[in-house]
């Protein structure tokens, strides 16, 4: 019976995808012992370590199917590992006692962390499908609104005019860069293990690093310079690359809430009847995908943490850090597979609303462009005084309710260097807007290819 959000009917296509839970289930976990046992099997066989008709029956015997489960999970409570537990009904499968040379040389969390990064491969390669598809959905938004003005906030007040391009770019290029870490760091963190009870390989007399090179290579992994039975970081570096992500996701899911609140109405997640409503406020539309995004990747933030104290290990095989590791990788992956569903989601059908983003750049009567009218002001008194200056009128211009403009041109210091319609043109957010679109476009020019 299911008991966390992430194996839950109902919850857990909101959380978490099926694609990722099968990725880190006890199946597939127990089919990557088996596919590492047959390499194993098969390249001792090539090399003579083993008998050959005792590596074809040990390869024969490495099926899923063969494998009783329910017999399993008592061997694991009792044993305390489940990878002893397969290598004995391996040995019971085979005829003739050649089940004996099944796991020859290897040690239990040889084959536990080669599995473990096996599953990695599988997961990082979901999260490098959803991240295509987010930079897909970011880019096209940015070139759709790369000019669309808006207000920028400074501790959520308005600041200065930006556009909506320009907000989602800076998104866009944070995932981007997600892309880049994540093609970095696979070289270092898919690495197998292969080198037996402290790492020395000293149980194979002969052709131990043949063995451990020729296991990588049929696994598609990369071979350890050394042993990392202790030696924890790059599995740290892939929880701390997954809270990276999760963190983009987060602001993500802010900007999305606070543009949301009905005062501000800026952008909406995409409908569906009945999405976000409430049991007695018939007019609400809740930011139901942002708040899931919100929980989700909280959590996941704290397993990052995890995965960094699994690194403080005792000697050359540890007494429970590793066993942290078991417990928080899938749960951090799943986590992430479901905020990144939901962000998808968003993004791919974000309501945006280009008038109200306009009636929220005016409803201040001009002050959003304050900065630009000292600047321009600052040309000929000063920036200092015209600060002030600037700042006092627009005091005034909050206690009378009245349009910046009209106090600026109603200003005589003023108006012997600037006239009216050039005060208008300063006080047109959209004439303030920077560097935003170049911004855009040399975002948009730096994608990798999808």
């Amino acid at each position: 019976m299911p008991a966390t959000i992430i194996d839950s009917a109902i919850f857990g296509g909101i959380f978490s995808t099926d694609a990722m839970r099968v990725v880190w289930s006890d199946e597939n976990r127990t089919r990557k012992y088996l596919d590492i046992e047959r390499a194993l099997a098969r390249v001792q066989g090539r090399l003579g370590i083993i008998p050959q008709d005792a590596a074809d029956e040990i390869i024969a015997n490495c099926v899923f199917e063969k494998i009783d489960m329910a017999r399993l999970r008592e061997q694991t409570e009792r044993i305390g590992y489940p990878v002893l537990g397969v290598v004995s009904q391996l040995n019971a499968l085979c005829r003739d006692k050649l089940g004996e040379y099944c796991h020859w040389g290897a040690t239990t969390q040889d084959i536990t962390d080669t599995a473990t990064v096996l599953q990695i491969r599988e997961a990082l390669a979901l999260v490098e499908s959803d991240l295509a598809g987010m930079s897909a959905a970011l880019a096209a938004l940015a070139r759709r609104h790369r000019d669309t003005p808006m207000v920028g906030r400074s501790n959520l007040q308005q600041a200065v005019p930006v556009t909506f391009g320009y907000k989602v770019a800076g998104l866009l290029a944070a995932v981007e860069r997600h892309r880049e870490r994540l093609a970095q760091l696979r070289p270092r963190v898919l690495m197998g293990e292969f080198a037996g009870a402290a790492g020395t390989l000293a149980s194979l007399e002969h052709g131990a690093m043949e063995t451990q090179a020729a296991l990588m290579a049929e696994l598609g992994l990369a071979q350890p310079l050394i042993a990392w039975h202790t030696v924890r970081d790059t599995i740290a570096e892939v929880g701390c690359f997954l809270g990276l992500v999760g963190g983009t996701l987060g602001k993500l899911s802010m900007d999305v809430k606070l543009m949301m609140q009905t005062e501000v109405g800026e952008v909406y997640e995409p409908f569906a009847p009945g999405r976000g409503s409430s049991s007695t406020m018939p007019q609400k539309r809740n930011p139901i995908s942002s708040c899931y995004i919100h929980a989700g990747i909280s959590v996941l933030r704290q397993h990052a943490a995890s995965l960094l104290d699994a690194m403080v290990a005792d000697h050359e095989r540890s007494t429970g850090p590793w066993e942290i590791e078991w417990i928080v990788l899938p749960e951090a992956f799943c986590l992430l597979a479901g905020a990144l569903r939901q962000a998808r989601f968003v993004l791919e059908g974000l309501e945006v609303d280009a008038p109200r983003m306009r009636a929220n750049l005016d409803m201040t009567n001009g002050l959003v462009v304050s900065e630009a009218v000292m600047m321009g002001l600052g040309r000929h008194i000063g920036r200092e005084y015209a600060h002030d200056l600037v700042y006092d009128i627009c005091r005034e211009a909050i206690r009378q309710n009245r349009p910046l403009l009209d106090l600026l041109a109603e200003n005589a210091e003023i108006t012997r260097h600037l006239n009216r319609a050039q005060l208008a043109e300063l006080c047109d957010p959209a004439r303030y807007l920077g560097q935003s679109g170049v911004m855009v476009d040399r975002v948009l020019g730096s994608l990798r290819p999808a």
